[in-house]
């Protein structure tokens, strides 16, 4: 009797280590920022404008103006990281809340590829969980879908919100997670 509880509690053990959530990224009140950076349409002429801070409650917030002025369109802030990606892992978790405007995330395999792999959210204007699957983020380059697989790689490498919803905008996301699982 003993035995087949001890076999039961590890395969429980190892069934729930498969399915453990993996932290990319938290915000606290002793989060440093500085790791993030802005990257705006400004890099192809536009006039966008954005920042990352941190609130008093230790949430990221990523906010701004979307200009369409000089062909610009869009604002985003990405972190350079270096996540392994267990096999098992079918989604990424964010923790926001937004303004009821879409987002997007996005995800590099390798810092050095031109292309994003991609997925859009819509914020309600509360704290929310959104569920993105891994293997639904497709691959775009300067907004433009890529004839490549979907993401499929064993790291991450870049995490980015992106926000360019073709309209000029002010907004705002407040983040506090993204994880893993």
């Amino acid at each position: 009797m003993a035995l087949k509880t001890i076999i039961l509690l590890i395969s429980l053990f190892a069934s729930m280590s498969v399915n453990a959530q993996q932290n990319i990224y938290s915000f606290s009140i002793t989060t440093s920022i500085e790791d993030w950076q802005v990257i705006n349409d400004g890099v192809m002429g536009g006039r966008s404008e954005s920042s990352i801070s941190l609130t008093k409650d230790g949430h990221g917030q990523f906010s701004g103006h979307v200009s369409l002025a000089n062909n610009g369109g869009f604002a985003s802030v990405r972190l350079l990281t270096n996540v392994e990606v267990n096999p098992n892992s079918e989604y990424i978790f964010l923790k926001v809340k937004g303004d009821k405007k879409n987002y997007q995330f996005r995800l590099k395999g390798d810092k050095n590829q031109s292309q994003s792999y991609v997925q859009e959210f819509q914020t309600n204007g509360e704290w929310q969980t959104i569920k993105l699957k891994l293997s639904e983020f497709s691959p775009q380059f300067r907004g433009r879908t890529l004839d490549l697989p979907n993401f499929n790689f064993s790291k991450i490498e870049e995490i980015r919100f992106l926000i360019a919803n073709k309209k000029e905008e002010d907004f705002k996301l407040l983040v506090k997670s993204i994880d893993l699982n």
